[in-house]
């Protein structure tokens, strides 16, 4: 288990055998030779490149040197000596022998001589160089700068694709979903968890360019702009976030991609949302949208109250200063609010009530209301004060 997954995030693989061809790989390539041809297989059908990349077979303890030399080019023939195929092995046996340079860009092999009894005897050992065989620092000194030279260094690719930090978690977070288990996965499993973290990288990778850019036209420290040229600069962006998104090489089809990219858009949209309340929010008109709703509903609630008073229907009046009362104590806990940055539930709640009734301001909207209201006052407030209030209705 733990070979297979370090062989799907590493981009070189390195086995360390005690004089003999890998232990830890040829779990892999014999006991479970199907979980890794067909893999391989699946992978290449995907996107038409090699599943994986480096394998070093690096065989400490090497006790023949007379037969293959140390370091790489002993590792060499050693290597193509036992990867040749023949008739009196196992199909199984054959098939990875076959498979195995499909399967990886690179193939090496290292050879390592014994490191010297004093390394191997002596329990108090401390890594001095004094303590280690004379032709083991020989060679590690070839061995080191094949692995760590800059030269030498690769970055991991999956699909063909160079992969950042970012999306080798989510390529840890997918491969930890199906390694839950007891017994190794299916191929057909590894591929899709494979196909999985790869769209969600590209969707990282995708949003990640456009959030940028958003931040650039309207974030925090950029002024306020009309909701129209942010709206036609989101739509151009969004755009540009899924042709990125398309552009990029990924595994599972293009009915699994799909799905990735509707959740793409969906991230994008919330984004958008986000963005454009916190540009609405540099509006000082905007801000002061609430107080100035609470003060029009206090004025309108007072001219009633008098208006309604005044007739003598003292009922409606008392309702309008109620809800006078109500709303002056609702911008006093607002202004609170806003200062003290404290009960930011109630402040959203008392923005919510005022946005509503901002929506509804509209004299289309308005005038209905006192179209029907306003007759039933005046029929209500028949008597000696009829005529006076004819002649404003009229």
């Amino acid at each position: 288990r733990k070979t297979v997954k370090q062989t799907l995030t590493n981009s070189i693989k390195h086995c360390l055998s005690n004089n003999q061809i890998c232990k830890q790989l040829l779990f892999l390539l014999v006991l479970s030779p199907q979980l890794f041809t067909e893999y391989g297989r699946l992978a290449m059908e995907e996107v038409y490149e090699k599943p994986f990349q480096r394998l070093m077979f690096l065989i400490r303890d090497w006790s023949y040197p007379y037969e293959h030399p140390y370091g790489l080019e002993g590792g060499r023939g050693f290597l193509d000596k036992r990867l040749q195929v023949k008739q009196n092995q196992h199909e199984e046996l054959q098939n990875v022998r076959r498979h195995i340079h499909s399967c990886f860009s690179k193939i090496s092999c290292f050879l390592l001589p014994h490191p010297g009894l004093k390394v191997a005897t002596n329990p108090h050992f401390d890594g001095r160089l004094t303590d280690i065989d004379g032709d083991f620092q020989k060679e590690l000194l070839n061995l080191v700068p094949a692995l760590l030279a800059p030269e030498n260094l690769v970055e991991k690719e999956i699909g063909g694709v160079k992969i950042t930090c970012r999306d080798l978690l989510h390529y840890f977070k997918a491969y930890m979903k199906i390694y839950q288990g007891e017994e190794l996965p299916h191929p057909k499993s590894m591929l899709q968890a494979t196909a999985e973290a790869n769209n969600l990288a590209a969707v990282a990778g995708s949003k990640d360019i456009y959030n940028k850019s958003m931040e650039q036209i309207c974030g925090g420290d950029k002024p306020y702009i009309s909701p129209a040229e942010l709206e036609r600069r989101h739509v151009e962006l969004r755009q540009a976030s899924v042709r990125c998104f398309r552009s990029v090489k990924k595994m599972g089809g293009e009915d699994f991609c799909r799905r990735y990219q509707e959740k793409l858009e969906a991230e994008l949209d919330e984004a958008y949302a986000n963005f454009s309340k916190q540009n609405d929010g540099k509006n000082i008109f905007y801000a002061a949208r609430t107080p100035a709703t609470l003060f029009a509903v206090m004025f309108v609630m007072y001219i009633v109250s008098v208006v309604t008073g005044f007739v003598g229907i003292s009922s409606v009046a008392t309702l309008c200063n109620l809800v006078m009362g109500l709303a002056l104590t609702a911008l006093c806990i607002w202004a609170y609010v806003k200062y003290s940055g404290e009960f930011r539930e109630v402040g959203g709640f008392i923005d919510q009530v005022a946005e509503t009734l901002w929506e509804q301001r509209t004299p289309r909207k308005v005038s209905p209301c006192f179209t029907y209201i306003f007759p039933f006052l005046i029929v209500a407030g028949l008597g000696r004060y009829v005529r006076f209030y004819l002649f404003i209705y009229f």
